[in-house]
């Protein structure tokens, strides 16, 4: 588990991040959210042990990690892809990685064929394209076999097939019961790889929840509903209080479920074409909760 308590730090004038507080738990996917310049990869540094805070504390499974006596065999990070050495072959980085940390030698083929670099494991680095540095990123991550995996921003860059595979493997990581932490700016993408969110918006903790009720506690929830008797239909929920909004071919009902609508439809023995929940989506739901927090906002 990963726990934040108080977690402060300041750069001279500026407050980077302002009395944290939050929890990672095991066996979930937990995405890590926040406009440019909220905070986030300060948090993974202190997380880490690469940046001191200013005030509270981070630790791992209850200890900070300089207390850790194998740190890559409790936590393993991909924090920037590209810090591997160009002209070391994937191979030959692994397995400096290994013999500096005490890991067996076998432990290296295990992790390149995890991330499918086998059949290139022998090449330079430096050659490798951001899907593939990504790969190799996520191989160091995995060498001790941690139980705590840090990812910050693990799908940059990648193709479709690419950001699948690295959907999958989150959720395979945590079903194996480990603690994932992803932080992510592609919201479409954490809203099919999160189970948990933490959100902060400057610093500071703007919501801790599933992703599920992150969304329906932001975003409306409405009912998409079509029939050949439109005009009735409206005029009976006319004299309900809802909101009702014509929109390509059907109206979109907000403030009574679809339950509701439909008893009421039968009532007036109106037939109903469709009656479909709308949710709204993360995004929405992010720019409704931090709009407000985010560093340069458009006019």
């Amino acid at each position: 588990m990963i726990e934040a308590k108080g977690l402060t730090k300041r750069y001279g004038d500026t407050l980077a991040v302002n009395d944290l507080s939050f929890q990672v738990r095991p066996g979930t996917v937990t995405g890590f959210l926040g406009p440019n310049g909220a905070g986030k990869s300060t948090t993974m540094r202190m997380i880490l042990g690469l940046d001191r805070p200013t005030k509270g504390t981070a630790t791992v499974n209850g200890k900070h990690y300089h207390e850790l006596k194998h740190p890559l065999r409790t936590v393993g990070a991909l924090l920037e892809a590209r810090w591997v050495h160009p002209n070391r072959s994937a191979r030959a980085h692994l397995t400096w990685l290994a013999k500096a940390n005490g890991i067996p030698k076998r432990r290296v083929e295990d992790v390149l064929d995890i991330v499918g670099l086998t059949s290139v494991a022998s090449k330079r680095a430096g050659g490798f394209s951001l899907g593939m540095s990504q790969r190799l990123g996520i191989a160091g991550a995995l060498l001790g076999d941690p139980e705590v995996l840090l990812f910050d921003e693990p799908v940059n860059g990648l193709d479709p097939e690419g950001i699948l595979w690295m959907r999958k493997f989150m959720h395979r990581l945590a079903d194996e019961g480990r603690t994932v932490l992803v932080s992510s700016h592609l919201l479409s993408e954490m809203s099919l790889t999160a189970n948990e969110l933490v959100v902060i918006g400057k610093g500071e903790l703007v919501a801790q929840s599933s992703t599920a009720d992150f969304v329906a506690r932001a975003t409306e929830q409405t009912v998409r509903v079509r029939s050949p008797q439109l005009s009735v239909l409206v005029d009976v929920l006319s004299g309900e209080d809802v909101g009702v909004r014509e929109e390509d071919g059907g109206v979109v009902v907000s403030g009574m479920d679809s339950e509701s609508i439909g008893e009421l439809a039968a009532k007036h023995s109106i037939v109903l074409h469709e009656l479909s929940p709308q949710q709204g989506s993360l995004e929405q739901a992010f720019m409704h909760l931090t709009g407000d927090t985010v560093e340069y906002a458009t006019q």
